[in-house]
């Protein structure tokens, strides 16, 4: 596969496992319904492995761009390749929510508070308060791409298993810092889904919350902007 098909289906596989754990935990009459955030941080980490694990085959498997502009900007990463690897990022995600939303369908007419329906396809905060849910965003991501920085400059000889490590992280982050706004921690995985919140005829949605939609797409680029530069400033492992 070529780096843009290798990032659709590795986003898409990623959205549909991670969507679709939200959609099991808070839509009505699932047989996962009301399980909680752990059954949730799991899913996304086993999301996340997944996706990261197929993608790997036909590119760097970044699944989010925000580690795709870090990596650009203070990395090896060609410039040339960011909108390749964004354009599949988004395309996969918003795939991968409609995917989501034809398999639980029916749960989605079973309930009428449209809160619940638009947390399958994105993330809002538990406290709205947006120069705290900003830097919790930048935080979570800041995290992720330090983390991952530093598991990429190890050496391995588990090849595609390589992603094993950040599926732990993931976990880590989402059962630790997940809490106040859901940790997008991913620009792709928050909008694709929600413009498809938006286009798809659900029945009783309400709106997309576009108002804070902005904090979940800058927020990761600043946290994985923030921590490349300090890999590479003050740590860069030889």
């Amino acid at each position: 596969m070529n780096p843009f098909f290798s990032e659709l289906i590795g986003t898409m596989i990623m959205i549909i496992l991670g969507n679709g754990v939200v959609a099991n935990v808070v839509l009505p009459k699932t047989k996962g319904n009301d399980s909680g955030l752990i059954v949730i941080a799991i899913g996304w980490g086993i999301a996340v492995f997944t996706g990261a694990y197929v993608a790997s085959h036909g590119s760097k498997a970044h699944l989010n761009p925000a580690i795709t502009i870090a990596m650009a900007a203070f990395s090896d990463f060609s410039w040339e390749e960011v909108p390749v690897y964004i354009a599949g990022q988004f395309a996969g995600a918003m795939i991968g929510a409609l995917v989501v939303w034809i398999t639980y369908r029916q749960h989605f007419d079973e309930t009428n508070e449209p809160a619940l329906k638009l947390a399958v396809f994105s993330t809002a905060p538990a406290i709205r308060h947006s120069v705290n849910n900003f830097i919790t965003e930048v935080v979570g991501t800041f995290v992720l791409v330090f983390g991952i920085l530093f598991m990429t400059k190890s050496s391995s000889s588990l090849g595609s298993l390589d992603s094993l490590p950040v599926t732990l992280l993931v976990l880590g982050i989402g059962l630790s810092l997940g809490g106040p706004t859901g940790y997008a921690i991913n620009p792709a995985r928050d909008l694709g889904p929600r413009i498809m919140h938006a286009i798809l005829p659900i029945k009783n949605k309400g709106n997309s919350d576009w108002g804070y939609s902005w904090i979940p797409v800058i927020a990761p680029i600043v946290g994985g902007l923030l921590a490349a530069f300090i890999f590479k400033t003050f740590i860069h492992l030889a």
